[in-house]
């Protein structure tokens, strides 16, 4: 990308801006995606932030603009996917990863009778009449975490950078939750595949109203869910804590740029204009609290929403097996520990498959997109107990 934080290049029918430094490995695939997708019809803006990677047809770390019409592929089947982080009352010079451990157990199955209850009066509150689950389906996997990338990290303040910050408190546990709709994102955008495959939408139809209707609903129940990930964590350790910010990174919302009504399409990419966000690096990285600079509107107000992947899935078993056995990798570098018991999933989910959070924050800093807050080190990262299957 050469010295400079920012590389500008021109679709065939947008503009598409790579917010990347020479610092940042990025595939050509990724890029080649993004370039791709800039050129859909009625596409106006496209935007790679530093974790791009490539997707399943379109690109991950990607934010799109695009008017009279939009595109429920670009935002995928995990609708809603996004970051918790809660302030617990617990003492960070005091916590046991170990301790924590045994009272985790498994959270992988149903919520308990003694909470599912209030479960399921919240989820009354949804709009779920016309989505393709049912109350009860909705309700079985509520408060789970699920497969893939995401995870619940007990954490621990590191550095502090914005010392005058009064929302940091270095003496508290924290608990960062990274999950989404669970299956209900992934029956949307099946069900609309099935009737429309990629074509999108036009905004004034009644099968756009229908989409969206469905959409909201699913970031409705990932935010849900992430409570109740957090609720039942809680519990299981005995805690109180404060939520200080839940943020979706996978979502298509309407949106004004330069002067255009629209809509903005984010996939994996997390929304700058909704106050501070974390950056999550690799269940053996740290992560970043940040605050977003205002009115960078060329970034299509979207920033990185991890480190993003440097490897394939299907490349991890065959890197790391003959390298690490699957109990070198329940420990980090920093000591802090893995429950992980799923070795296939260990293995995809390895710190050395992902790019390092350190570059990919800096690449934001130095574009200016961002003003350092906190750095987290991982004391306990939850993916998945044992003798229960995931979903």
């Amino acid at each position: 990308m050469g010295n400079t934080p920012i590389s500008f290049q021109q679709g065939d029918a947008a503009q598409v801006r790579v917010f990347a430094n020479e610092r940042v490995w990025l595939e050509d695939a990724a890029l080649e995606q993004l370039r791709i997708t800039a050129r859909l019809a009625h596409i106006r803006a496209a935007v790679g932030l530093p974790d791009l990677h490539p997707g399943r047809g379109y690109p991950v770390g990607a934010a799109f603009f695009s008017v009279n019409h939009f595109y429920p592929a670009l935002v995928g089947g995990d609708i809603g996917c996004g970051m918790g982080l809660w302030r617990t009352d617990l003492r960070a010079h005091s916590a046991s990863a170990s301790k924590f451990e045994k009272q985790l157990g498994s959270i992988d199955g149903p919520l308990p009778d003694s909470l599912m209850d209030d479960a399921l009066r919240q989820l009354d509150g949804i709009a779920i009449d016309h989505l393709p689950a049912t109350r009860e389906m909705l309700a079985q996997s509520l408060g789970t975490i699920g497969g893939g990338n995401h995870f619940a990290e007990l954490q621990v303040v590191d550095e502090v950078y914005a010392k005058d910050d009064e929302r940091i408190d270095k003496k508290r546990v924290h608990l960062l939750v990274h999950s989404g709709s669970r299956g209900l994102g992934g029956a949307i955008l099946r069900k609309h595949v099935e009737l429309f495959g990629h074509a999108g939408l036009a905004a004034d139809s009644g099968a756009a109203r229908e989409y969206l209707a469905e959409h909201d609903a699913a970031l409705d129940f990932a935010c849900l869910n992430r409570i109740w990930i957090a609720r039942r964590m809680l519990q299981a350790i005995r805690a109180e804590a404060e939520l200080l910010l839940d943020v979706s990174h996978n979502h298509v919302l309407p949106a004004v740029h330069d002067g255009e009504s629209g809509f903005l399409h984010r996939k994996g990419a997390t929304p700058a204009d909704q106050g501070l966000v974390m950056i999550p690096g690799s269940r053996g990285d740290y992560s970043y609290l940040v605050e977003p600079v205002t009115d960078r509107h060329e970034a299509l107000d979207s920033l990185a929403h991890g480190a993003g992947r440097k490897w394939a899935r299907t490349d991890c078993m065959g890197r790391l097996s003959h390298k690490f056995k699957s109990d070198e990798l329940r420990k980090t570098k920093f000591g802090s520990t893995v429950i992980c018991n799923d070795k296939e999933l260990l293995y995809e989910e390895a710190p050395q498959a992902y790019k390092d959070v350190d570059s990919v924050v800096a690449a934001l800093v130095d574009a200016g997109l961002v003003r350092l807050i906190a750095r987290f080190r991982p004391l306990l990262t939850y993916k998945k107990g044992a003798l229960v299957p995931c979903c």
